[in-house]
């Protein structure tokens, strides 16, 4: 039976905006869900907008023996202590089952080890590796393989399946065969912070369900579809409990069949990239989700590969063989023989015409890179773009360089598919849509430290209360993640007769990472984004709404400030001769 109450055990306010608070529910027979909410959180990393914050999803589950999955983010720290304390005493706690490592799961495991030692850390053998490195200390573990159980008594047997790669290298999905539920941390999750525990409400996520899926499990559509593979096995789901978001209850099956068709959509794509790296090693993992995130905006699947987890040489060479485009993340010089052997399978598979990128991983020790790259090159592979080294702790500005990276390799492998689509449309239709004129404009934005820009022309006001107007967007844009809901940005209104000069500049390609705005005259705007002193206009936006348009966003914004330079001026036109491409 499951139990649909809420008990709200405390609220803390960081802020007065920022609002972190947290609950218990019990889902099932002898298992309460510790909910923390992060109401206010409006970002998972620079490309991931969030707009309706996040939750971080832990689980007690009571046996003979006690068993805690995962924990939260450090920033819940005292409340999450608080609570879980106020449910049982951390000593008398068995088990830690950590899903994986990421520290938005794991943040709390050292302060849970401080007050129980005597815990055993049940985990996949690289979530153990990567905890020791986590917490510094020696603590009791229990690996385990796919397949393998863990009997807590009263009927709580825990059967655990190895799913590599969603979104980590370690992650495990736990199942308890006595309430039938299946635990399974980043997978089928939603950056979606509500009072409701479950998917009551299907219409209310979907759009969040979708998206968090496309950012963070869509470059890994093979890896879902093999997790899928091992779940089939499994007696029947009754409740996936997800490590962010509502749990899955009441739409179990059809969600896990849209993680079903997404992935085999995503499988099936014409043009593949190869991503390699070492999981666990420096920032790699960050680094190669960030690139990868990148490569999917172009429509381009990626398959993402950790050179470290054994996996069979003829299965490396079919897959290098498949893909348009490789990326390697440069391993350890002291890397082990089942790192080497795969590194040089991917070298010596690759082919004459593929695109190849690599980029450090920032271990301190990482194996030197144009030795290799020279290689790919004596191949006859393009590079797609500039190495990227990591010579300190990477930024927001790193990540944003590696998306732009990725973005500009699938653009490459993607340029024959591109201009196909570019010839299948009727030249009168062509011609007659082309006639759709529009102002010339440029998008300014910031966030952070990171800064971006682009020429636009689809842009159109949409209403007068609130003032508010729309911008298409293409998904491949590197300013796309800057304009997610709650961001705000610059309109820059270019003047008719004297618009050339900056219409040059913002038009040409820019190398990932390279800083837009060197060269031109701006000054901040009163959320810190740059306006562009030539401009004949600008406007201070917020985005409100992000509507899919297949390779576009068309996103409403609404205007809080704004000042024209030349009121007897005009705005520059754009005209164009055919409608389906720039």
């Amino acid at each position: 039976m499951v139990l649909l109450t809420d008990q709200t055990q405390g609220t803390v306010k960081l802020n007065s905006v920022k609002r972190l608070t947290i609950n218990t529910v019990e889902i099932a027979e002898d298992t309460t869900a510790i909910r923390s909410l992060d109401w206010d959180r409006d970002r998972f990393d620079i490309e991931f907008g969030l707009q309706n914050g996040t939750t971080y999803n832990s689980f007690l589950i009571r046996g003979e023996q006690i068993a805690l999955v995962d924990t939260s983010h450090e920033k819940f720290r005292q409340l999450y202590f608080d609570t879980l304390t106020g449910l049982i005493n951390p000593l008398e706690i068995n088990y830690l089952i950590i899903s994986h490592t990421e520290p938005d799961h794991s943040g709390l495991v050292k302060d849970l080890l401080s007050k129980n030692p005597e815990i055993t850390v049940v985990g996949s053998k690289v979530a153990i590796q990567f905890l020791e490195d986590l917490v510094h200390q020696a603590f009791k573990r229990q690996i385990v393989k796919n397949g393998d159980r863990l009997n807590l008594g009263n009927g709580h047997e825990i059967e655990f399946v190895i799913a590599p790669n969603l979104h980590w290298p370690d992650t495990i999905f736990s199942f308890d065969h006595k309430t039938q539920t299946l635990f399974t941390c980043d997978a089928f999750g939603a950056h979606y912070c509500s009072d409701s525990t479950f998917d009551d409400d299907l219409a209310a996520i979907e759009a969040d369900f979708h998206y968090y899926y496309d950012c963070l499990m869509g470059p890994n559509a093979r890896s879902v579809l093999s997790a899928l593979k091992r779940m089939a096995e499994l007696p029947k789901i009754k409740m996936v409990a997800t490590g962010h978001g509502p749990l899955l209850y009441h739409n179990v099956e059809e969600l896990i069949g849209r993680y079903r068709s997404w992935s085999q959509g995503q499988t099936k794509a014409e043009t593949a990239v190869g991503l390699f790296y070492v999981g666990g090693y420096g920032y790699s993992d960050r680094l190669v989700q960030a690139i990868a995130n990148g490569i999917t905006k172009t429509g381009v699947a990626v398959e993402l590969v950790d050179l470290a987890a054994g996996q069979e040489l003829q299965e490396l060479r079919e897959l290098v063989g498949r893909c348009a485009g490789l990326v390697v993340g440069m391993p350890p010089t002291s890397a082990n023989p089942t790192i080497q052997a795969a590194l040089s399978t991917v070298l010596g598979s690759a082919k004459e015409k593929q695109t190849i990128g690599i980029f450090e991983t920032g271990g301190g020790n990482d194996e030197p890179t144009y030795p290799l790259l020279n290689q790919f090159r004596a191949l006859g592979l393009n590079v797609a773009f500039p190495v990227i080294e990591i010579r300190e702790t990477p930024t927001e500005n790193t990540y944003k360089k590696c998306e732009e990276a990725g973005t500009d390799l699938g653009q490459w492998v993607s340029r024959d598919r591109s201009i196909k689509a570019m010839k299948s449309l009727g030249a009168d239709l062509d011609k007659a849509l082309g006639r759709i004129s529009g102002g010339l404009y440029i998008i300014t934005a910031k966030k952070g430290d990171v800064s971006s820009a682009m020429l636009a022309s689809w842009v159109s006001q949409a209403s007068f209360k609130p003032l508010g107007f729309s911008i298409a967007v293409a998904k491949d844009r590197a300013i796309e993640s800057l304009m997610q809901v709650g961001d705000r940005f610059v309109l820059n209104v270019l003047e008719e007769d004297n618009y050339q000069k900056l219409m040059k500049h913002f038009l040409k390609r820019f190398a990932p990472g390279a800083d837009r705005f060197e060269g031109v005259k701006t000054q901040p705007a009163q959320n810190g984004t740059p306006i562009l002193t030539e401009a004949l206009a600008y406007m201070e936006c917020e985005v409100m709404s992000r509507m899919d348009c297949g390779d576009h966003w068309a996103v409403y914004s609404t205007v809080y400030a704004g000042r024209v330079s030349n009121p007897e001026a005009l705005t520059a036109v754009h005209h164009r001769k055919v409608g389906n491409h720039y």
